[in-house]
């Protein structure tokens, strides 16, 4: 049975990608979108890795999103008081990564994908599904439906889609991190190519240069209970900075960032989140993507990378196996041992965020050691980073989980 058609619940990121995969792959495809528009002026830093932008390349858009991020060439690890305790420079052989604000990614790759043909829905929000033998019914909430042979949820952390496939799957679990992001009229002594991670006395303070002089920055602030994004904008944004103020007031260059970030340039984004893992990533007719199914820390700086990738190896699947079961269960066989271990990875970089002053000074003491031995970037990123997916290849219905990619 021929695949012809899919509906992707969600417009983020893998939604368009995945979109513009299963178009190549000859399978037409609908994007519905909860938001009325491309969601611009939505959303925080992300870091779009090599890995991502190999598997952007096999959709056609890896030049839009390029042209709106930053070159990311390598990261530095400093302490506090600003001292640079070593970097990881990017791996030999491979572009650069990519930071940008997610708000100035959605509206350039909503606009490629409908350039290249992709419709997608807005104001669409998904509140229930009927399958049948022939298909799958989507209902909206207002009141309009769509019918196709499949549905992907790609809609995000508290996906819908996944309640529908398992009503018991888990939902997000909080770390004991609240993260902020803002912008600051300051410049930093950095090159614009950096990437700055800082663990200070009492917390943790990520930050770039941008070309215009400004200073990107994003911060995990410890918080015991989980707070909403919706419930930590009700503090207002004033107090916030007042707060994170108190928190940096003796780090280097935190202090002086947070005092030149305005109200309006702070961006509250609660509790940190992740996907524990999910045991039904698809039933039937539906199947999940993105962080519907595996949404690691930010600290992995791998969420959009995977998702990017989980969106092209679906639409391969689909292409080359006759009927969802099949081309289903060979998706969550490629990808669920890859992303699962970036998940893990990922939740031990949490832990250095929550260190206390003690043992955030004797990490101090012995992270050079550590970025020249046991973090080199080869053995902490190759892994990530060189994942490539041969598109070429076909996939057989007992795919093994490296089957169609490889690490060069």
């Amino acid at each position: 049975m021929a695949i012809g058609s899919a509906l992707v619940i969600g417009g983020g990121i893998a939604g368009p990608v995945l979109a513009l995969a299963l178009r190549k792959a000859g399978i037409e495809a609908t994007v519905y979108e909860a938001y009325a528009g491309p969601a611009e002026g939505v959303g925080s830093v992300l870091t779009i890795a090599p890995n991502g932008f190999a598997a952007l390349g096999i959709t056609g858009a890896d030049a839009t999103v390029r042209k709106v991020g930053q070159l990311t060439r390598r990261m530095v690890v400093a302490n506090g008081r600003g001292k640079r305790l070593g970097e990881l420079p990017g791996l030999p052989g491979l572009e650069a990564s990519q930071t940008m604000w997610r708000s100035d990614l959605y509206g350039p790759l909503h606009d490629h994908a409908t350039a290249n043909g992709v419709s997608i829905r807005y104001g669409k929000r998904l509140v229930g599904a009927e399958e049948t033998p022939a298909g799958v019914t989507a209902r909206f909430a207002d009141g309009s439906t769509a019918s196709g042979d499949i549905l992907i949820g790609a809609d995000g952390i508290r996906s819908t889609v996944r309640t529908l496939i398992d009503p018991g799957a888990p939902g997000p679990r909080h770390v004991p991190l609240l993260n902020f992001d803002g912008l600051a009229d300051h410049a930093v002594p950095a090159h614009t190519d950096e990437l700055w991670m800082a663990f200070g006395r009492r917390a943790f303070l990520g930050y770039w240069l941008q070309p215009d002089g400004r200073t990107g920055w994003f911060a995990n602030l410890p918080h015991a209970e989980p707070m909403t994004a919706a419930q930590a904008r009700q503090v207002p944004a004033a107090e916030w900075l007042r707060r994170l103020a108190e928190v940096y007031a003796g780090d280097v260059p935190a202090r002086d960032l947070i005092r030149h970030t305005g109200p309006d340039s702070l961006i509250v984004l609660g509790t940190v989140e992740i996907m524990p893992s999910v045991p039904r990533w698809h039933r039937g007719r539906m199947v999940l993507v993105g962080d519907a199914v595996h949404a690691p820390s930010p600290s992995s700086g791998q969420g959009a990378s995977l998702a990017i990738e989980s969106a092209v190896q679906l639409a391969r699947c689909l292409r080359d196996l006759p009927d969802p079961s099949s081309a289903f269960a060979a998706y969550e066989r490629l990808r669920r041992p890859r992303v699962e271990r970036v998940i893990t990875q990922a939740s031990r970089t949490n832990g250095s965020k929550l260190l206390g002053p003690v043992a955030g000074g004797l990490m101090s003491m012995l992270l050079p050691l550590a970025l020249r031995t046991v973090l080199r970037p080869e053995r902490t990123f190759g892994y990530q980073h060189r994942h490539r997916i041969d598109w070429d290849e076909p996939v057989a219905s007992d795919a093994a989980p490296l089957t169609g990619a490889r690490t060069r």
